[in-house]
């Protein structure tokens, strides 16, 4: 449930186990001064920039015009070139490359994008991010803190559409929650939920909290902590009423393999289902693709993205 399983970097056990990053679109958009908090390393219209949030570095990157604001998360450990890079249909086994027809490029054609990258996440060729790395595990709310933290510093407008892949989907499903004037809209893209611990049977579920709880902390690599980012999505307060959704699902099975207690796929698809269900999302199954469907399909989210934009407009 992370990202980088479509280069071959990582196993989809180690998918499954570090599961779900999150990206947010490039951002073309005003930097602040560098004399303090809320600060950035470069001058204002640069595309890419580390904004200074408290101690601490923050990559994002921002394109396009228009309101409101695409706000891309991605999967575990991924960065924001998860957004900007797209496997070539000719070559799918040469993995992500930059590419114009990625999301964040054609969502930036019709309203402004951005993505930025968490801590402890790698780029596309194996580099670490800029962004400053922090103590892991690491929760949901941790991520809406520093989503919330570096759209403000860098100046960026709500109302947001908030995209989330994999593990994204859960910073995006709480941040919605909890900062719901500032949301106009939601895309999942094959997302995590915290409906998984209801989906997954308890075996399955111990085993892929074990398989995470197995990964090395002191790495910097990012960790997520799903037991107590389902806890603080359950405790946060509803959404107080429905926003433009779309729900896309991959179609192509795949599995977390973290234990012996069968495929991960059939509640992965019932998790998938009570999702679109709660959001009343148009779901999206026939999309083509494996886990990664940002960048194996990337015209599937962009025409998904551009849909609830159009809604969140009217």
């Amino acid at each position: 449930m992370a990202r980088r399983f479509t280069r071959g970097r990582r196993s989809p056990a180690v998918v499954g186990a570090a599961a779900m990053s999150v990206v947010l679109v490039a951002c073309a958009g005003p930097a602040e001064s560098s004399d303090g908090p809320g600060s950035s390393t470069a001058a204002p219209g640069d595309s890419g920039r580390v904004v200074i949030v408290g101690d601490r570095g923050i990559y994002l990157e921002c394109r396009g015009t228009g309101s409101p604001t695409v706000v891309l998360v991605s999967g575990t450990g991924g960065a924001s070139d998860e957004w900007t890079d797209a496997v070539d249909p000719a070559d799918p086994g040469a993995g992500p490359e930059p590419s114009g027809a990625a999301v964040l490029p054609t969502v930036a054609s019709f309203t402004r994008v951005c993505a930025y990258d968490r801590p402890g996440t790698t780029r596309d060729d194996g580099t670490p991010s800029p962004s400053t790395p922090v103590p892991q595990p690491t929760t949901a709310q941790a991520g809406v803190s520093d989503l919330r933290a570096v759209l403000a510093a860098a100046g960026e407008r709500a109302p947001y559409v908030l995209v989330g892949a994999s593990w994204g989907a859960m910073i995006v499903a709480l941040f919605a929650r909890t900062d719901f004037p500032q949301v106009s809209g939601l895309v999942t893209v094959d997302g995590a939920s915290e409906f998984l611990r209801g989906t997954l049977t308890s075996d399955q579920w111990s085993d892929w909290m074990h398989k995470i709880g197995e990964m090395d902390p002191t790495k910097g690599l990012e960790v997520p902590d799903y037991e107590t980012s389902v806890d603080e999505i359950r405790a946060a307060p509803p959404m107080p009423h429905l926003l433009p959704a779309a729900v896309l699902t991959s179609d192509k099975p795949w599995d977390l393999r973290v234990g012996s207690s069968g495929s991960t796929w059939p509640a992965w698809l019932a998790a998938q289902d009570r999702l679109a269900d709660e959001l009343h999302a148009r779901h999206i199954t026939d999309t083509g693709s494996g886990h990664g469907v940002n960048v194996e399909q990337p015209r599937v989210v962009s025409n998904a993205v551009r849909e609830v934009v159009d809604r969140a407009r009217g």
